[in-house]
């Protein structure tokens, strides 16, 4: 069944638009007037709610199988102002100590800050957003935690896609790093090959703890606000390496199709991207040392969405449901004071290698950092 979930994954990775949370949404730079945006599909709302919720699914159905033991169970919920969801939690399995995929559809008549400072066009226009995102923290500390986040947003004559993946492993392998890249790569250069090139080295950017000055983990992917006007970087960092490359490559067109497409693409390369990473995983044997440090660098992923994620500020701004908001925290975490990793250790290959900004795909050295640290095969 999870090959054939596989096989059906890879099929769609081409994104076409067959028809049939929590939001990541960080603040975009302001921008002069622009003009009038397309306006999306008639059905573009019941497309993306379609889109997103089959994502949930079959997301639901790979990390069941591949887990064994472990069942998501499933709450509904309603929000007052308008709109609802759907969290399922997986809790004690097998492969994962504890996993969630969220799915929520949301509206009203008043927009947080975070939204208004950038977009203030779309001020006193009804809003409606809809996303499913998911976090994953497994057992052995040999797999890596892995986060997804695929979002649609309209007010009034806004509206945007976003969405994004990104690896955070403990004891990582090179290998694993490239696989997760190179699916990612392949389902955005499906839909337009400039894509990986931007979202890259965003995701790099946003996921980045500015207090330890590391990245999260491996990166993967980042994108937000993404409509048919101008450049393809709407970050915050107009001198970073993402502004640099989207420049570079100038204003690209793109439709809503488009935009569905590539959100399509990237969502079902998820399972492909991560499942034969686990497999091949799961029964690396550990002991106390690396469930010590796993936990530790738990913490980090504490840090990060507690204090940085824009996802939990317009959850919490929107009063949207908070145990789901928070569903991406780890069950188990510790903090050590003044913690140093043991020179020449695995434990310090990761984060003197991989909490850096790496060309994941291209540069050969890395081969020859990792070996000596058994973090190649």
């Amino acid at each position: 069944m999870l090959k054939a979930l596989l096989a059906r994954a890879k099929n769609k990775l081409g994104g076409a638009p067959s028809g049939p949370a929590a939001f990541a949404t960080p603040a975009a730079p302001a921008a002069a007037p622009a003009p009038s945006l397309e306006r999306p599909p008639a059905d573009s709302r019941a497309r993306a709610k379609a889109l997103l919720m089959g994502l949930q699914d079959s997301i639901c159905a790979g990390l069941e199988q591949l887990d064994g033991v472990g069942r998501f169970e499933e709450e509904s919920w309603v929000r007052p102002e308008g709109g609802g969801g759907r969290s399922r939690v997986l809790k004690g399995g097998r492969v994962f100590e504890q996993g969630g995929v969220n799915f929520s559809e949301v509206e009203g008549e008043q927009l947080p800050p975070s939204i208004l400072n950038q977009r203030p066009e779309a001020a006193g226009q009804r809003w409606f957003a809809t996303g499913t995102s998911m976090v994953l923290h497994p057992r052995n500390p040999y797999i890596p935690t892995v986060h997804l986040n695929y979002r649609y947003f309209e007010a009034g004559p806004v509206w945007w896609f976003g969405g994004g993946a990104d690896l955070t492993p403990y004891y990582p392998f090179l290998e694993d790093a490239q696989h997760f890249h190179r699916t990612l790569k392949g389902a955005c250069d499906s839909v337009n090959p400039a894509y990986y090139q931007v979202f890259k080295p965003w995701c790099d950017e946003y996921f980045y703890l500015k207090h330890r000055d590391e990245t999260r983990g491996v990166g993967g992917i980042f994108y937000d606000y993404q409509d048919p006007r101008g450049v393809l970087y709407k970050g915050q960092a107009p001198d970073g390496p993402a502004a640099a490359v989207s420049n570079r490559i100038g204003a690209v067109n793109q439709s809503w199709e488009q935009l569905f497409a590539l959100a399509s693409a990237c969502g079902n390369a998820f399972l492909p991207s991560y499942v034969p990473i686990a497999e091949k995983r799961q029964h690396t044997p550990y002991g106390e040392r690396e469930r010590q440090f796993q936990l530790y660098r738990r913490g980090r992923y504490v840090e990060f969405n507690l204090v940085f994620d824009r996802g939990t500020i317009f959850g919490l701004q929107t009063n949207g449901r908070t145990e789901s908001i928070l569903m991406s925290l780890p069950p188990l975490v510790r903090w050590e004071y003044g913690y140093q990793p043991e020179a020449g250790s695995r434990e310090a290959l990761l984060t003197e290698l991989f909490t850096r900004p790496q060309n994941w795909l291209e540069d050969a050295s890395l081969v020859a950092r990792c070996q000596p640290h058994g973090a190649v095969g």
